[in-house]
């Protein structure tokens, strides 16, 4: 019998969703997080590009205000309002101090109990090489959610007004290889299909499939086969490590 995952703890109000590019969290997770602010939760995004260099018919100074635009309508289908931008150059982040100073600031600024991020390892599922971007960020912010809350580290954020926060109790790895928990995904899956439909610009240089059949037929079937080990019902995955 296949191991049955855990649900996702629900004793939180605030989280911050840390990803690389525009588009990454409408993969899957923006079902999850359609549901939780359905319920009241507060949940922000912090994007460490402006997926400049995704679109190949588009020179990035005319990729990065476009692909701005359709995130911040992508997190509004799913109720979330604050979307902020680090600025990173797309493709080539780099794992290092900067990067960590950068999410940990983020992390003080929006003080959530609950940090989620992407997958941070060399594959996915053993079968495809993840991008550098993925690794470097989700790596940066699982070393982030600690250095958050120790004042010895980056004390420089503190003297710009941003105070130590420790209260960060999970970081929630979404499309991890070796995930332990799930959200149901009933409630949200419609507005995850519009929230990534939103990326139009982008699905449009990715696929010559319609972009709603796109979209609509890879969330439907992945939140269905995940579903197989969380009782049957469309789920997202998470690899949850407590903090």
């Amino acid at each position: 019998m296949t191991e049955q995952l855990e649900p996702m703890p629900a004793d939180w109000l605030r989280a911050l969703a840390v990803v690389a590019h525009p588009d990454d969290l409408e993969y899957g997770c923006a079902a999850a997080i359609a549901g939780w602010t359905d319920e009241g939760r507060e949940v922000s995004y912090l994007l460490a590009t402006r997926g400049e260099a995704g679109i190949d018919r588009l020179r990035p100074e005319e990729c990065a205000p476009l692909r701005e635009r359709e995130q911040r309508a992508s997190a509004a289908v799913v109720g979330v309002r604050e979307v902020e931008f680090l600025d990173h150059r797309d493709g080539v982040i780099e794992y290092g101090l900067p990067l960590r100073r950068d999410i940990a600031a983020a992390i003080r600024k929006y003080r959530p109990e609950l940090v989620i991020t992407l997958n941070h390892r060399d594959t996915w599922g053993g079968v495809t090489w993840n991008t550098p971007d993925h690794r470097a960020v989700g790596r940066a912010t699982l070393d982030a959610a600690a250095d958050a809350g120790n004042r010895w580290i980056f004390p420089e954020l503190a003297e710009s007004g941003l105070r130590p926060w420790n209260g960060v109790r999970w970081v929630a790895v979404a499309g991890s290889n070796a995930p332990t928990h799930a959200v149901d995904a009933t409630v949200g899956l419609e507005r995850s299909v519009q929230s990534l439909l939103a990326h139009r610009s982008y699905i449009e240089g990715l696929t010559d499939e319609d972009p709603e059949a796109y979209c609509r037929t890879f969330l439907t079937g992945h939140a269905r086969a995940e579903g197989e080990r969380f009782g049957g019902r469309p789920a997202v995955t998470f690899e949850l490590f407590t903090h």
